[in-house]
C-alpha cells in the first residue's frame, strides 16, 4: 500500500512542496529513503523506527521505500521525520491516511517520539499558504513563529501521541495565536542622551537613519565612534509588517528563533568581530547559512576596527551593498538571500591611533600610516556615503551637566522622515532615500541651479566618480527631507559633500 504525506522543503530562502510517498511491498526487510536526502534525512530511518516503537506501534516489516519527491531536488534536514512516521503508519493501515490528507506536515523526531523544533519554519509555512495548504503540523515550539502567517491554520505538537490523538479526534488542538508586531516592545539599554557632545557625529548618524545612508566613523581612541555606533538603532524607525516578515524569515532559516521571540520586531544590530572570515560574513557552507550580511537584513552591520578585517572579508561587501541581495554558489546551486543593510564602520586613521589629533603626537611613520589606511579599499570607501570625523571630546563637554536630546526625541524625527520617503516612493519598490536608483535620481531629487552650480565645481574640482555623485544626492535628499524642503538647495548639497571630504584628508594626502 502507497500513502503520501505533503510536507515542505527548504533551500535556502526558497521553499518547495514536498510529497513523502510510502510503499511497504513483500521481501527482505529493508528501509530507503531515495529522493536526493542529505545525511540528516538518511538518518530519519532510525529516528522514526525507534519512535514507532517507543510510542506503542509496530515498526512494519518487509520492503520499506520512501520517496521524497521531487525527486530532482535536494532534501535537507530532518523536518521530514514526522511526514515519514505518519506515511508508515499509513501504509501500514495503523492510521487511516485519509486523516492526515489535508495537512502539510513538519517536524523533527527523537527516538522517545517527541516532536523537536526545526530551523526555517516560518518561509516553509507561508509557502505552504502559497501552495493552498489551510492546515499545516509543526512542532509545539515552532508553533508561534509559524502562527505569524496568519491565513492558515497552525497546530503545535509535542509528542506523537498527541498528533495522533488530534488526528483522530481523540484530542482537541487550537490553533497557534498571532502575534502583531506591536505586541511586543522594543526596548533599548543604550541612549544618545548618554552621549556628552558630539553634536557633529550626531548630526550625521540622524542624517543616516533617515535616509538608511552607510557610514564610515574615524577618530582617535576613546572619542566614542562604538559609543555612538551602537545607540543607532535606537534611533531607527519602527520595522514596518513587511519588514519584520522578511527578517524573521531569515533568522528562521538560521535557526536563530526562540519559542519566546517568534517574531523579529526591532532592527537587526550585528557586530561580527574583525575575525570573521568571508564566508561569515556572506554565509556559506555546503547547505548555505545566511551571514553576518544577511541577519543584519533592515538593520545594522557594525564593523568595529574596519582595516583589521581581512581583505576578503571587506571587499565581498561591495556586491550586496550595491544589490541589496548575496548569491552563495556550490556545486549543487545557487542561494539568495536579502542583505539590505546600513553599513556602520569605525576605525582608527593610524596604528597608533592619533594621526591627525588636536593634542596628541601620533608616533606612526608616514608609510606606516599610508599602508594602514590602504588597508580600505577605494571601491569600499566609495559605498559609504558619509565620511564622519570623531573628534575628541572636550572636558567641559564630558564635565557638563547640561541635559543631551535623548534617542526618543531623534527617533520622533526619523519616524517621520521615513514615513514622508515611503509615501513619495509608494510603488517603486524603493523604502528609503539610500536606495534610489539612478533612473529615479531625476525624478525624486530636483535641484534649484545654484545646487547644480555647486554640484558640478565640486565634481569637476574633487574629482567625484559617478557612484560619489548619486550618493551626494540621495544624502542630500535626506537633508531636504529633514528640513522640510522639496527642492534640493545649495546648502543640503554643501553638507552632503561635506560628508564626503574625509578621504581627500587621509586617503589622498600629498
Amino acid at each position: 500500500m502507497v500513502t503520501c504525506v505533503d510536507s515542505i522543503g527548504l533551500c535556502g530562502m526558497e521553499a518547495h512542496r514536498v510529497r513523502v510517498e510510502t510503499d511497504i511491498s513483500q521481501g527482505l526487510p529493508s528501509f530507503d529513503i531515495v529522493g536526493l536526502p542529505d545525511a540528516a534525512v538518511k538518518e530519519s530511518k532510525d529516528r522514526v523506527r525507534s519512535a514507532i516503537k517507543n510510542c506503542g506501534f509496530r515498526f512494519p516489516l518487509g520492503k520499506i521505500v520512501v520517496n521524497l519527491a521531487p525527486a530532482d531536488v535536494k532534501k535537507f534536514g530532518p523536518v521530514y521525520d514526522l511526514a515519514i512516521l505518519l506515511g508508515l503508519l499509513g501504509a501500514s493501515e495503523q492510521l487511516d491516511a485519509s486523516v492526515f490528507q489535508d495537512y502539510a506536515v513538519l517536524g523533527e523526531l527523537s527516538l522517545s517520539g517527541t516532536v523537536s523544533p526545526v530551523a526555517g519554519v516560518l518561509p516553509m509555512v507561508l509557502a505552504a499558504q502559497e501552495f493552498g495548504f489551510r492546515r499545516v503540523i509543526v512542532p509545539a515550539d515552532n508553533a508561534r513563529e509559524a502562527a505569524v502567517s496568519q491565513s492558515i491554520q497552525v497546530f503545535g505538537v509535542k509528542t506523537v501521541q498527541e498528533l495522533l490523538d488530534f488526528l483522530t479526534k481523540q484530542r482537541e488542538l487550537s490553533p497557534a495565536r498571532y502575534i502583531p508586531a506591536e505586541a511586543v516592545q522594543t526596548v533599548f539599554g543604550e541612549d544618545f542622551c548618554d552621549v556628552k557632545g558630539q553634536q557633529e557625529a550626531k548630526r550625521a548618524l540622524e542624517i543616516a537613519a533617515c535616509g538608511g545612508h552607510n557610514v564610515l566613523l574615524i577618530g582617535a581612541p576613546g572619542s566614542g565612534k562604538s559609543m555612538l555606533a551602537k545607540r543607532l538603532p535606537t534611533i531607527l524607525p519602527a520595522m514596518t509588517p513587511q519588514e519584520s516578515i522578511e527578517t524573521t524569515k531569515i533568522h528562521s532559516v538560521s535557526g536563530l528563533l526562540t519559542p519566546q521571540s517568534p517574531l523579529i520586531t526591532q532592527r537587526p544590530f550585528r557586530a561580527p568581530h574583525y575575525t570573521v572570515s568571508a564566508a561569515g560574513l556572506t554565509g556559506g557552507g555546503s547547505f548555505p547559512k545566511p551571514g553576518e550580511i544577511s541577519l543584519a537584513h533592515n538593520g545594522v552591520l557594525f564593523l568595529d576596527e574596519l582595516p583589521e578585517f581581512s581583505r576578503t572579508a571587506k571587499e565581498v561587501l561591495r556586491q550586496p551593498l550595491e544589490d541589496g541581495i548575496v548569491t552563495i554558489s556550490r556545486v549543487s546551486g545557487k542561494t539568495t538571500y536579502p542583505s539590505s543593510f546600513m553599513l556602520v564602520a569605525a576605525m582608527n586613521p593610524c596604528p597608533c591611533g592619533y594621526f591627525g589629533h588636536p593634542t596628541r603626537e601620533c608616533t606612526c611613520t608616514p608609510i606606516q600610516v599610508n599602508r594602514y589606511l590602504s588597508r580600505i579599499s577605494g571601491p569600499l570607501l566609495d559605498r559609504i556615503d558619509l565620511h564622519i570625523e570623531v573628534m575628541p571630546v572636550e572636558f567641559e563637554e564630558l564635565s557638563s551637566t547640561r541635559p543631551q536630546e535623548s534617542s526618543q526625541e531623534i527617533r520622533r524625527r526619523v519616524q517621520r522622515i521615513r514615513e514622508l520617503q515611503q509615501r513619495r516612493y509608494e510603488g517603486t519598490g524603493v523604502t528609503c532615500n539610500a536606495r534610489l536608483t539612478p533612473a529615479l535620481l531625476g525624478t525624486f531629487c530636483p535641484m534649484d541651479d545654484s545646487a547644480k552650480a555647486l554640484l558640478h565645481r565640486s565634481f569637476d574640482q574633487l574629482g567625484l566618480s559617478a557612484r560619489a555623485y548619486d550618493r551626494i544626492l540621495k544624502v542630500a535628499r535626506t537633508i531636504a527631507d529633514l528640513d522640510g524642503k522639496e527642492i534640493i538647495g545649495s546648502f543640503h548639497i554643501a553638507e552632503a559633500i561635506q560628508y564626503r571630504s574625509l578621504d581627500r584628508k587621509y586617503w589622498n594626502r600629498t
